[in-house]
C-alpha cells in the first residue's frame, strides 16, 4: 500500500510593507509584517519510481465567474514543481514524487499562497525522500525559488522579513489570533509593474509612515486593536490602487463596515479588514457579499497559530 503524506500550505497577509530603496541585483529592499492565516491550498504527496509528475485541482475561484489573468498551471513554471526539482538535484535523489495540489487561496492575489505550496513542497519531500535537511537548508534553497518561500517554512504566526522579504526575524509568542475579512477581486496585477508605479511616483508620496517597531508593538498590546489598525502600512498600496481601482472600493466598504483598519495584502489586489473578533468578520463579510461584486472572493480568515500541519495514511484512495 502506498503512503500518502498531506500537508496545508497556509496563506499570508502583510499587516506591513515598506520599501527601502532598490537594490544593485534589481529587487527592492524591503520591510515587511508577515501574518500566517488559516486559508490554506492541500499538497499529497506519494513516491513514484521516478520523475516529477504535478496535478492540480483549482478551487479558488468564485463559481460561475470567470478569473481574469493566469490560471493555474501544472507545468514547469509552477513553484511547486521548481521547489521539487530544486531540492531533488541539492540531495541527489533518484526516486520521484507525485504530487497532487488542490488550491484554495486565490492565485496571484498578493497572499503566497504560490509561496507557501513550494515551501510545502520542501517540507513534504524532505520528508517523503528521507533527505534530513533542516529547516535552516531548506531555507537556503526556499530563497531560490521566492522571496516570500522562506517564511512559510517556520512555524511561527508572524514574523519580520527584510532583504528581499526572504530574511525572516519570527516574533516570539505569545501574540494574538487576528480575524480578517479578505477580499479578492477578479483582477490580476503584475508584481512588478506594481513596484515600478511604485518607483515612479515615490517622490509625491507625502505620508509618513509608522515604523515596524510600531506595528509590532501594538501587535504585541493583543485586544489593542486600534494600535494595530494605525500601523498597517503598505507602501505598495496607491500604485495598485491606480492600476485597480476596484481595490479602493473595496477598501472603503471595509471600512464603512467598521472595520478596524484595511489594507492590501503585498501588491494586491486582495485587501483585507481587520476585524474585532469572529462575530465582526461574520458581519462584515455577509454586508460585503450583499453590497459588493458577486465576482468578488470574500474569505473569513483567522491568524494560523501553527505551520504546515500533516498526515500520513496507507492506500488512501481519496488523497487525490
Amino acid at each position: 500500500m502506498t503512503s500518502v503524506l498531506r500537508l496545508q500550505a497556509p496563506a499570508k497577509l502583510n499587516l506591513y510593507l515598506r520599501v527601502i530603496g532598490r537594490r544593485p541585483d534589481g529587487y527592492h529592499e524591503l520591510e515587511t509584517l508577515f501574518e500566517r492565516i488559516d486559508l490554506a491550498d492541500l499538497l499529497t504527496f506519494a513516491p513514484q519510481a521516478s520523475g516529477i509528475t504535478l496535478a492540480c485541482d483549482d478551487l479558488s475561484a468564485v463559481p460561475g465567474t470567470a478569473q481574469a489573468g493566469p490560471g493555474l498551471s501544472c507545468g514547469e513554471d509552477n513553484l511547486v514543481t521548481r521547489a521539487a526539482h530544486l531540492l531533488r538535484r541539492a540531495c541527489g535523489v533518484t526516486q520521484g514524487a507525485a504530487i497532487h495540489l488542490t488550491k484554495r487561496i486565490p492565485i496571484a492575489a498578493g497572499l503566497g499562497g504560490g509561496s507557501s505550496d513550494a515551501a510545502t513542497t520542501l517540507v513534504g519531500l524532505n520528508q517523503l525522500w528521507n533527505t534530513r535537511r533542516s529547516v535552516s537548508q531548506l531555507c537556503e534553497l526556499a530563497a531560490q525559488v521566492g522571496s516570500d518561500v522562506p517564511f512559510f517554512l517556520h512555524q511561527h504566526p508572524f514574523a519580520i522579513g527584510r532583504g528581499r522579504g526572504e530574511r525572516c526575524e519570527l516574533l516570539p509568542g505569545p501574540l494574538p489570533t487576528l480575524w480578517h475579512v479578505v477580499v479578492t477581486p477578479p483582477v490580476h496585477l503584475s508584481t512588478p509593474e506594481i513596484y515600478a508605479g511604485f518607483d515612479e511616483h515615490k517622490s509625491v508620496l507625502t505620508d509618513v509612515p509608522p515604523s515596524i517597531t510600531m506595528t509590532v508593538h501594538a501587535l504585541r498590546n493583543g485586544p489593542a486593536l486600534a494600535g494595530l489598525a494605525k500601523g498597517l502600512y503598505n507602501d505598495l498600496e496607491p500604485a495598485a490602487i491606480r492600476r485597480c481601482p476596484v481595490i479602493g472600493d473595496i477598501r472603503a466598504l471595509l471600512l464603512e463596515g467598521a472595520c478596524q483598519g484595511a489594507l492590501t495584502s503585498g501588491s494586491g489586489p486582495s485587501v483585507f479588514g481587520l476585524c474585532q473578533d469572529r462575530s465582526h468578520a461574520e458581519q462584515v463579510a455577509h454586508a460585503i457579499r450583499r453590497r459588493g461584486a458577486s465576482a468578488w472572493a470574500v474569505h473569513i480568515v483567522r491568524t494560523e497559530a501553527g505551520g504546515v500541519t500533516s498526515g500520513v495514511g496507507e492506500g488512501d484512495d481519496d488523497a487525490r
